[in-house]
């Protein structure tokens, strides 16, 4: 880092003090400034083989986000109360199976390999998926994708905990009816892209009531 360090102690107030928040203060937003820096931590997260098998829609339209409400039965309070809501979205098959035409776009022209690299690279990530992991079904390219994007997910949470904004992760919603409403009315290809996650973003609205309980951490980690 340059001319800041960040202190071990102070990241670890900020999980400590992190949690799922139920209902935001809707009367208090999140500054563009600190959103574009939250999304900017996705952007800029690690993928597998670097290909980056996600899109993430933030959503601020009120009446959209009412459209939400009844696909999505872990939401409403936050989609009422959240500064910034965001549909965490991760591709399907004919994005990230080894012969995609994204695949290829993103050897040639965004990481820009010179074509004998390009070659090794594909035959490494075809056989990461045909002999490897397995990804024979669209379902599981997409469940693959999907670990992808959560670690963006786990960036965003953290970049916000570290500026002093809450957030709350939300898998409480009806995949199928959900990306029908994504089809329909926000103009997603919901051939391309799946819904993998939704996450709200703003200032809790109270304390949590119970303090943060985890496992020991003998029982986490295993040292061999």
């Amino acid at each position: 880092m340059t001319n800041s360090t960040i202190l071990k102690q102070d990241i670890i107030k900020a999980f400590q003090s992190r949690h799922a928040t139920k209902e935001f203060d809707a009367t208090k937003k999140v500054s563009a400034e600190n959103m574009n820096f939250i999304l900017e931590t996705a952007h800029l997260s690690p993928s597998s083989f670097g290909f980056e098998p996600w899109h993430f829609v933030v959503v601020q339209d009120a009446a959209l986000r009412e459209l939400l409400k009844p696909v999505a039965w872990g939401a409403p309070l936050k989609l009422d109360t959240a500064s910034h809501f965001v549909l965490g979205l991760a591709m399907k098959a004919p994005m990230v199976k080894h012969d995609a035409e994204y695949i290829m776009h993103m050897m040639k022209e965004v990481k820009q390999l010179p074509e004998d690299v390009i070659e090794m690279y594909s035959k490494l990530y075809r056989e990461f998926q045909e002999r490897d992991f397995d990804l024979d079904t669209d379902k599981k390219l997409f469940d693959w994708a999907s670990k992808q994007t959560y670690i963006a997910l786990g960036n965003m949470m953290t970049s916000a905990a570290l500026i002093g904004i809450d957030s709350c992760p939300i898998e409480g919603f009806h995949q199928e009816k959900a990306e029908a409403l994504l089809q329909e009315k926000f103009g997603i290809d919901t051939n391309k892209y799946g819904l993998a996650y939704m996450v709200a973003f703003g200032y809790r609205k109270e304390e949590p009531v119970r303090t943060k309980s985890r496992r020991n951490i003998e029982d986490v980690v295993s040292w061999k």
